[in-house]
């Protein structure tokens, strides 16, 4: 090869080996500064959330949801709803309205890195429809079966479905109310379901959710 073919040659390959160098270092920086951190989690739990949902997202008023466990993408996905009027809540958009994407992002690494503690049910009479309709739904009103969004655990599925189980029967019972009635309108897939769910079925729902684990 010739020595002016050779040099470009050569200098084809240290751009390349730029370009590449470069790419990766970017993509690091991203994950890096993509990745929650949890200590400013904690810090905006501390300082904003933690009068109604305790210091740790643990099991506070009946009133209000147990944030432990949750599915961080569910939660930074419902603060940003509050924020934008999608979910209506006076109190709930008031606080999200203060939080960055970022805060919403660190906070909801924070409460989901917590181990969610047990719940239980109150109402012996009631669990039994409970699990009949969060089993197998109710075939003649073509309502699905709640395991099918939110596993048969209560688990529920990452980024789509939040976690159920062991949460405050009140809440859950609000907020399946809360969706029949269109006062909850960030979900029609739940607003659907709970339209055909009588006040004696949701609160047997609930009931049982919070006792699965």
């Amino acid at each position: 090869m010739k020595p002016v073919a050779l040099f470009l040659s050569g200098l084809m390959a240290a751009a390349l080996f730029a370009t590449t160098a470069s790419t990766a270092a970017a993509e690091e920086a991203h994950a890096a500064a993509a990745k929650p951190d949890l200590a400013k989690g904690q810090a905006t739990s501390t300082a904003v959330c933690g009068a109604c949902h305790t210091a740790d997202g643990s099991r506070g008023s009946p009133a209000n949801p147990i944030l432990q466990g949750q599915h961080p993408e569910y939660l930074a996905k419902q603060l940003a709803e509050f924020k934008e009027g999608k979910r209506d809540n006076a109190i709930m958009k008031g606080m999200a309205t203060t939080l960055s994407e970022d805060d919403m992002k660190n906070v909801a690494a924070f409460y989901a890195s917590k181990q969610a503690k047990p719940g239980f049910s109150k109402n012996k009479d009631l669990v039994a429809l409970g699990e009949k309709i969060y089993r197998g739904g109710i075939a003649d009103r073509n309502v699905p079966a709640c395991a099918g969004c939110h596993s048969p655990t209560g688990a529920g599925i990452p980024a789509q479905y939040p976690r159920l189980a062991g949460q405050h029967s009140d809440y859950t019972e609000a907020q399946l109310v809360s969706f029949r009635g269109g006062v909850r309108k960030n979900s029609a897939q739940m607003m659907g379901v709970a339209a055909k769910l009588n006040d004696k079925e949701i609160k047997a729902v609930a009931d049982y959710v919070a006792g699965l684990h």
